[in-house]
């Protein structure tokens, strides 16, 4: 699954670090996310797309086939 988390970091100045602690997750765990290692799961997803208020869909985006 594709994402936009760098670029919404980015646009806030957060590190992958402060956004783990305001989504009560590890940095190795945004990292994962980030990079496309890891699927979040559902309330993770939720957690993420709610501190950059956006929507799930507006932070992850489904990979063409």
């Amino acid at each position: 699954m594709k994402n936009r988390i760098r670029l919404l970091r980015a646009e806030k100045g957060w590190s992958q670090a402060e956004l783990a602690e305001k989504v009560s997750v590890s940095r190795n765990s945004i990292n994962a996310v980030e990079n496309g290692k890891f699927d979040p799961s559902l309330p993770l997803a939720f957690r993420i797309a709610d501190v950059f208020e956006r929507t799930v869909e507006e932070v992850f985006l489904r990979e063409s086939d």
